[in-house]
């Protein structure tokens, strides 16, 4: 099974809205076609965002929801321990948390909007794609 690490940009823009391609990407998860791998801070980064006033009131979900959305998280993705240091993104090092996941867990991708990351194409041997290419993929398996 793929292992995926998920940008908080696509977990936050499939909050945003519905049928949307990372909402697909986020649902294909929850359905058990990749896992998903999280880190604490990564955690903690989609709990800001979602949790700030600019998210949360043009989201679709509920205080109460997103709370369950990130219990879940907690609970069913595959838990990184982020505890390494790695200075791979200079541009912007908040990134480089979804890199560590990634080499903590052997992904096989991570999944981003982030042109930062998405310049890089590839990092030992971990894909890095956007969340187009990474829905032609799972359309393949």
């Amino acid at each position: 099974m793929l292992k995926v690490v998920l940008d908080t940009n696509v977990i936050v823009s499939a909050t945003l809205i519905k049928n949307s391609l990372p909402d697909k990407i986020l649902r294909a998860w929850q359905k058990g076609k990749f896992q998903l791998i999280v880190s604490p801070e990564i955690i903690e980064e989609i709990r800001r965002v979602l949790f700030s006033e600019k998210i949360k009131n043009r989201g679709w979900m509920t205080e109460k929801e997103i709370e369950e959305f990130l219990f879940l998280l907690e609970r069913a993705a595959l838990l990184s321990p982020g505890q390494f240091t790695l200075k791979v993104i200079k541009e912007d090092p908040g990134d480089d948390k979804f890199i560590i996941a990634a080499i903590e867990q052997k992904a096989d991708y991570i999944v981003s909007g982030d042109k930062h990351l998405l310049n890089l194409k590839s990092y030992q041997e971990i894909k890095i794609v956007s969340p187009r290419e990474f829905w032609e993929i799972l359309q393949k398996k």
